[in-house]
């Protein structure tokens, strides 16, 4: 162990991009994996997943229903989404199909991506922090998926029944093209995946020393201002859909603040020995997941541009 160690720290920067390179091949062949599964599941991922908060009887809509009768009223209930599907370009219902596979290969794949990304971290840990990979991945990946599942079942039936319905004239017919469509579905459930990472997140700023339980409790107001602000970004401009929104994100912020209290009391004890080595693994991990939900498509494109050569 002792000599492994030894020959780790030995290793030289271009080593570590070398080593770094080798996680993302292999991650990428993940994603095009499942990616493959998915184009090949088409029927299943469009009809049943994808068009599915189109139609009124989706179980969001039923649920809100019930809530709203409880109450005596019907206000909640949804009798039909009045616009349908249109395809405006010769290719864009295969770019669709790829680019949503892609998107399903990597919602799929995150577990081991994660855990890709904990192997390229790991000897720079303590021995006691290495036991925990097992943890980290399935906490990472359960954030994850409840915040994909948060933003496909509440998120993308709350934006699809607001902009389904909304009209300034008569005149205009709703005829949507199915690119807009699954870019809606698309970047409400990724993003809200990515949002349910907060607690992570949190954790290695806690490791580098720019956070604190204290400035997080601190801050609490401003975190909530912030929060409903994102809501107001993700989620269509009513309050009830914001307030509905807002709470998960609060709550995780909630989690954050004790994560951040088991995090600092241990380093304070021993000292934050390693508070450059999260400083950067802090970057490539929030920077690496930003930039690839920012370049989704444009990456897309440059594979397939490139798998067609």
């Amino acid at each position: 162990m002792a000599k492994k160690i030894k020959e780790e720290k030995e290793m030289s920067f271009l080593d570590h991009l070398e080593i770094l390179r080798w996680h993302l091949v292999r991650s990428t062949a993940a994603v095009f994996l499942f990616s493959i599964v998915a184009f090949i599941m088409k029927g299943f991922v469009f009809n049943t997943i994808l068009f599915a908060p189109k139609d009124a009887h989706f179980i969001t809509y039923r649920f809100f229903c019930e809530v709203s009768k409880i109450f005596g009223t019907d206000g909640l209930c949804i009798e039909d989404i009045p616009f349908t599907f249109q395809s405006l370009a010769m290719a864009e219902q295969f770019s669709v199909h790829i680019w949503t596979s892609l998107t399903v290969g990597f919602i799929l794949a995150f577990p081991y991506i994660i855990w890709e990304f904990w192997k390229f971290i790991s000897p720079g840990l303590y021995e006691k922090e290495r036991k925990g990979a097992f943890l980290f991945i399935l906490i990472s990946s359960f954030l994850f998926f409840v915040g994909v599942l948060f933003g496909y079942y509440v998120v993308t039936p709350l934006s699809v029944n607001f902009l389904g319905n909304y009209s300034v004239s008569e005149v205009v017919e709703r005829n949507i093209t199915i690119g807009s469509y699954i870019a809606l579905v698309r970047s409400s459930s990724l993003a809200s995946g990515l949002i349910f990472e907060l607690p992570i997140v949190m954790f290695f700023l806690t490791k580098m020393g720019l956070v604190t339980p204290e400035f997080l409790k601190k801050y609490r107001k401003h975190a909530l201002v912030v929060v409903l602000i994102l809501a107001a970004i993700i989620t269509p401009p009513d309050i009830i859909s914001q307030i509905i929104v807002g709470i998960p994100i609060m709550i995780l912020y909630e989690v954050s603040i004790y994560i951040s209290k088991m995090v600092i009391e241990p380093e304070q004890k021993k000292g934050l020995k390693n508070k450059f080595f999260y400083f950067i693994i802090s970057l490539i991990f929030c920077g690496g997941i930003i930039w690839v939900y920012l370049n989704f498509s444009a990456i897309s494109t440059y594979i397939l541009d490139f798998l067609g050569r």
